[in-house]
């Protein structure tokens, strides 16, 4: 008799002990309800007294109470489900005497979510309150309570500077914090970007490049930083010398295939209608792309690289190449003793990889992002094969304004084969015209019966203050 007890007991102090901790975890969700009751001033009925202590301005501003709220209701519904699943599993035990709780569900269905539920209360962030001026103000970090992934939350809350060596709390910068930066759109794309930052800091990251593009491509641009390794190719060699890699093809062992459709760069041939990428035909072909720019063709919009660089003799050093490519421009530039940044999105092929395999410079950023480059530096800014009709003009505004900020003085703009459809060929030669670079170049040649291509070539003028 007494040892058909024991079971039992052991139950009932284990229920006993889950519901003291449920309870504790209500406690603490209504104090902190009530700790923010307090500091919105529900509990000070006069309005005067209200007035005088806050005003709705200071009470709200920089903190996001919905998403406070949100988080709340998250770790209520969490702490519904756990009570539903004991109470479930309470009346199943007293129907059934002889079950006992089983070490999988005590974790899978009771610790697990019960952990979860004490993490997300931790992660809740209540507004700081700071006196100033006789008035409490609110200082708290925006979107803070809007994630839940705590790596993300981690990365942008404000780093307060540390003090040290006498010098302050002020840094280099002459601030007195750092706030990591990642694109307001990452607030609509939230499952994605937690997705992102859902890893275990120090071990490998996952081979997640892919979906790190989609939340780029989506303005989710810059993307947080990661503690975690990134991955290679597990039989990387070391790449070809720089007097063989211009024009030889890379070794595909140094590229990881795995989100791609093809698994090798013969499978990248024009000739193969699945390779999974469409612009740039022919772009890892080698023989196909040694005529690029030096080389006569019979369309009249063909500027060839000799005669753009005699434009401007000794004077272009440096650019930027702005397009679709596997590099070849900025390789035929270094042939010149110019250094060029191409710009590659890895849109269905490893077209990162292979401007680096190639010992060239791959910048990888999108539309969206402000270029990472100063003011007046830049000799030369090409672009082709990515900007034609499709693109919104107020877009192509933002981003010829932002070339023109980066090309110095004199710099020259270099637009290939840009194309578009008749209708709106004058709509895009305003634009292209609009900051008034003087023409050393300007051709219209035909691309199909309702499509032109325009090139052009346009020197920024000094605009001396």
């Amino acid at each position: 008799m007494g040892r058909s007890c024991i079971p039992k007991c052991k139950t009932a102090r284990l229920m006993g002990w889950l519901q003291i901790i449920l309870g504790g975890l209500v406690i603490l969700v209504s104090i902190l309800s009530l700790t923010r009751f307090y500091y919105a001033g529900f509990f000070l009925h006069h309005e005067e007294i209200c007035q005088h202590f806050y005003t709705t301005k200071d009470v709200n501003i920089g903190f996001d109470a919905k998403a406070l709220s949100d988080r709340v209701e998250e770790v209520l519904d969490m702490l519904e489900t756990l009570q539903g699943k004991l109470e479930l599993k309470e009346k199943e035990m007293e129907k059934n005497k002889g079950i006992t709780l089983d070490k999988k569900f005590l974790g899978d269905e009771i610790v697990r979510p019960l952990h979860s539920a004490n993490v997300a209360l931790r992660q809740i962030r209540l507004p700081k309150m700071e006196e100033g001026g006789g008035n409490f103000t609110v200082k708290e970090d925006p979107l803070i309570n809007y994630f839940v992934t705590e790596e993300i939350r981690k990365y942008i809350t404000s780093k307060e500077n540390r003090i040290g060596n006498g010098n302050g709390k002020i840094n280099l910068y002459g601030s007195d914090k750092v706030y990591n930066t990642i694109g307001h759109a990452c607030v609509l794309h939230k499952k994605e970007v937690e997705k992102y930052m859902d890893y275990d800091i120090g071990s490998y990251c996952d081979d997640d490049w892919n979906l790190a593009q989609k939340l780029m491509l989506n303005g989710c641009d810059p993307l947080p930083r990661r503690r975690c390794l990134t991955r290679a190719s597990k039989v990387y060699d070391k790449p070809y010398p720089i007097n063989e890699s211009l024009w030889r093809m890379p070794d595909g062992r140094n590229v990881m295939w795995g989100n791609y459709r093809c698994r090798n760069f013969e499978c990248l041939s024009s000739k193969n209608p699945k390779r999974g990428y469409s612009k740039c035909t022919g772009c890892f072909e080698m023989e196909k792309e040694k005529v690029k720019w030096v080389s006569n063709t019979s369309l009249s919009a063909d500027f060839l690289i000799s005669d753009v660089l005699a434009i401007k003799p000794g004077e272009i050093r440096i650019g930027l190449d702005y397009g679709i490519g596997t590099g070849t421009f900025a390789a035929r530039m270094r042939e010149k003793n110019v250094t060029i940044v191409s710009t590659a999105l890895n849109l269905g092929a490893p077209f990162n990889e292979m401007i680096a395999l190639r010992g060239l410079v791959p910048l990888y950023v999108t539309l969206n992002q402000r270029l990472p480059f100063f003011d007046n530096i830049m000799d030369l800014i090409h672009t082709t094969g990515f900007l034609d009709g499709w693109i919104d003009l107020l877009l192509l505004d933002f981003i010829l304004y932002d070339w023109d900020r980066i090309l110095r003085p004199g710099g020259l703009l270099w637009i290939d084969r840009f194309f578009c459809k008749r209708k709106d060929l004058d709509d895009y030669m305003y634009m292209f015209l609009q900051l008034r670079y003087k023409k050393h170049k300007w051709v219209l040649s035909p691309k199909s019966k309702d499509e032109v291509y325009l090139s052009a070539l346009l020197q920024k003028p000094p605009r001396a203050i």
